[in-house]
C-alpha cells in the first residue's frame, strides 16, 4: 500500500533576482513498512525532498499524496495535523528544550495535540522505555550524552505513534559507536512495522536501507533495492 506518492515534483526558490531549482521532477513512491534511506551530493536536493516530504514546505508544482489524500491541496492547519500525527521527525541536532528534562521533552507533540495530562506523561514514559531510557526521564539534555539525547529525540518521534519517522542525518553529531546503536534502535523501530525514510550522505548509514534513492541536480538519480546490512531479531513495543 503506498503511504507516499509523489508525482513530478519541483520546488523553486527565488533568492533576489535568481531563480533556484532544487527540485526539478521527482516522482516516486513509497509503501508501508519501507526502509528508504535518501542520499545525494551538497546541493542534490535531498534536505528540499525531506522537508516535501515531511509537509514542512509545499511544492511549487507537482502533486503529493499522503495516504491517498493531497497534501499539496492542504491549507497550514491541514499540514500541521500531518506533521503532528503522522510523522515524527529525529533530527540531526536533536532539537530538545535545554531546560526540560526528558519526560517533558517526548510529552511536546501530544500537549499539541491536546492529550490529557496523565495519558501524555504515560505515553512519553513508555516512549523512553522503550529507547533504553527509563532511568533517565528526569534529566535534562545537558545531563545526557550525545546518544542519549538522540534515543530522547527517537522517543519523541515515537509517542504520536505516526505513520512515518522521519529521520535527518540522525548519527550527524554522534561518534560512530553511538551512531551504530542510533541505526540499530531504528532498525528495531522498523522491524516493528513502522516506515522509516532516512536522509543521510553515508553510504554505511543507507547500507542499513533496504532501498536507496539517490538525487543529483533535483532529480532522481537513481532509485534500487539494496541488500540490507542489518536485520534485527528483537522488537520495541507500541511501536505502529
Amino acid at each position: 500500500m503506498n503511504i507516499i506518492n509523489i508525482e513530478h515534483i519541483a520546488k523553486i526558490y527565488h533568492l533576489g533576482f535568481e531563480e533556484v531549482r532544487a527540485l526539478s521532477d521527482v516522482s516516486l513512491k513509497i509503501d508501508k513498512n519501507e526502509y528508504v534511506a535518501i542520499m545525494g551530493p551538497s546541493g542534490s536536493g535531498k534536505s528540499t525532498l525531506m522537508n516535501m516530504l515531511g509537509c514542512l514546505d509545499t511544492p511549487t508544482s507537482g502533486k503529493y499524496d499522503f495516504k491517498g489524500v493531497s497534501v499539496s491541496e492542504m491549507n497550514d492547519n491541514e499540514l500541521a495535523r500531518i506533521r503532528n500525527k503522522e510523522i515524527g521527525f529525529v533530527f540531526q541536532t536533536f532539537n530538545l528544550l535545554p531546560r526540560s528534562d526528558a519526560l517533558h521533552n517526548v510529552e511536546l507533540p501530544l500537549i499539541y495535540s491536546g492529550i490529557s495530562y496523565a495519558e501524555r506523561r504515560e505515553r512519553a514514559e513508555k516512549a523512553l522505555v522503550d529507547v533504553g531510557l527509563g532511568d533517565r526521564i528526569k534529566h535534562k539534555p545537558n545531563e545526557l550524552s550525545g546518544g542519549q539525547r538522540q534515543r530522547v529525540a527517537v522517543a519523541r518521534a515515537l509517542v504520536t505513534q505516526p505513520s512515518i519517522i522521519l529521520a535527518d542525518e540522525p548519527t550527524g553529531n554522534l561518534d560512530s559507536k553511538t551512531g551504530e546503536e542510533i541505526m540499530q534502535l531504528l532498525n528495531e523501530i522498523h522491524n516493528n512495522g513502522n516506515t522509516i525514510i532516512l536522509v543521510t550522505h553515508e553510504e554505511y548509514i543507507a547500507a542499513h536501507a533496504a532501498r536507496i534513492i539517490r538525487l543529483k541536480d533535483g532529480l532522481v538519480e537513481k532509485d534500487e533495492i539494496v541488500e540490507r546490512r542489518y536485520e534485527p531479531d528483537t522488537k520495541i513495543s507500541g511501536v505502529n
